[in-house]
């Protein structure tokens, strides 16, 4: 089974670019949400509580968003 996609450029040029770079972004998305797990799993205890709490936050917010929209790591 195969899927064209086709884009009238440079009408969707932005579009085009998206998508051809989507595994560029879900590299990100997943290298973030790693960073954030190791500052929060592996705090060294001189890190303030509202630091931690601060990272555990974004990344509870991350995967909230990924899974509003059907996606995971």
């Amino acid at each position: 089974m195969k899927a064209t996609l086709e884009y009238d450029l440079p009408d969707e040029q932005d579009e085009f670019e998206k998508c051809v770079n989507g595994g560029k972004y879900a590299y990100i998305i997943w290298e973030l949400d790693h960073f954030l797990r190791a500052n929060t799993k592996y705090a060294p205890d001189s890190m303030p509580d509202e630091v931690h709490k601060a990272y555990q936050d974004t990344r509870d917010k991350l995967h909230s968003l990924l899974t509003e929209n059907d996606l995971s790591l």
